[in-house]
């Protein structure tokens, strides 16, 4: 576990607590942490630290120190690009968080549900970067919560054009993340590199893969995004018009029809990925962000769009679904799949 002390690190470490298929072995972070324990380096943000964590050790994020054959990433962009790299090179599995390798053309950019053939790039990615392992990322956590929702409209109808408005949690900008003087009582109308982030990556993850390929989705998207006084829970409201003729019947029905791609099922932590409400003033985080011990997206409000063809919120948890729960499904996909470490 890489930048193991910081907010979605240890979301990493208790979603991985007990989990059926993974065991946590080493805990890594910064060098200014490297050689203490957890426990006194980690400010432990949700209730008590597991007694398993707080006696160990912290490594460097150094693959030859680090050992164990697969890596989750929760460092942070201006460090996860060169170390990620040296994972990879060194014949690991790694899982990342961090924006550097998203947009990569031999990279995926993971949903399990939405958009498992990418794993097929990871055999150009080994050829061309000439290593032995491999970098696999998960998405924006606003664009992982879009694209969930967002996914079976486009399956069946095809998605031409979107406008989407975010409202964005604080856990979103991590630990101690946004001034309490800056966020109480306000919203603020600006988070750094996330519009273009949301634009950018959303064509990727509704794209399809050729054989190596990537073929991104044909869309054209425009975000604003917010930062809200919420503690956990990404919404996006998105006005979407579609390249073939629809309506607000016609898009309930295609969500409630749809269950994800059939590699998911049976998953340690597949659920359902999307649910739908009825509820006119649904969904809310205080009230639905925990849906599927927060690995899924609800959906509502579905109605018909007076300039395009239909609107709808989405919302998903941004710690849990958008970052380190959705890594953690992204491995149990890839080894599923028969993907694996190799020692260089």
């Amino acid at each position: 576990m890489l930048g193991a002390t910081g907010a979605v690190g240890q979301t990493f470490l208790r979603l991985l607590h007990d989990h059926p298929w993974f065991e946590v072995a080493e805990l890594a972070a910064s060098e200014r942490s490297a050689g203490q324990a957890y426990g006194a380096v980690a400010k432990w943000l949700d209730g008590a630290m597991p007694q398993r964590y707080a006696d160990r050790a912290v490594l460097p994020c150094d693959p030859a120190v680090v050992h164990a054959p697969i890596v989750f990433s929760a460092l942070d962009s201006s460090v996860a690009g060169e170390v990620e790299a040296a994972f990879a090179h060194a014949g690991r599995l790694v899982f990342s968080n961090a924006k550097n390798y998203r947009m990569a053309p031999d990279v995926p950019l993971l949903i399990p549900e939405v958009n498992p053939d990418q794993l097929g790039l990871i055999s150009r990615q080994r050829r061309e970067r000439h290593w032995p392992g491999a970098i696999l990322t998960n998405a924006n956590c606003a664009a992982t919560v879009a694209a969930v929702a967002l996914a079976p409209i486009h399956e069946r109808f095809g998605i031409r054009q979107l406008v989407l408005t975010t409202m964005q949690a604080v856990s979103g900008a991590g630990y101690p993340g946004v001034p309490s003087l800056d966020i109480l009582g306000n919203a603020i109308p600006y988070i750094a590199d996330e519009e273009p982030k949301i634009e950018a990556e959303l064509a990727k993850l509704l794209g399809r893969t050729e054989g190596e390929l990537l073929k991104p989705a044909g869309l054209r998207a425009s975000a604003h995004a917010n930062r809200v006084a919420v503690e956990h829970g990404h919404t996006v409201c998105a006005s979407i018009g579609c390249a073939s003729p629809t309506s607000a019947d016609a898009v309930i029905a295609a969500i409630d029809e749809w269950a994800g791609d059939r590699h998911v099922a049976g998953l340690p932590s597949a659920g359902r990925a999307l649910v739908r409400t009825d509820a006119p003033n649904r969904p809310q985080p205080r009230r639905d962000v925990y849906a599927g011990a927060g690995m899924t997206v609800t959906v509502g409000r579905i109605r018909p769009d007076p300039v395009f063809d239909v609107k709808l919120v989405a919302l998903g948890h941004n710690v849990v679904r958008g970052a380190a729960g959705g890594s953690i499904l992204n491995a149990e996909l890839a080894l599923a799949q028969g993907l694996r470490p190799h020692a260089s």
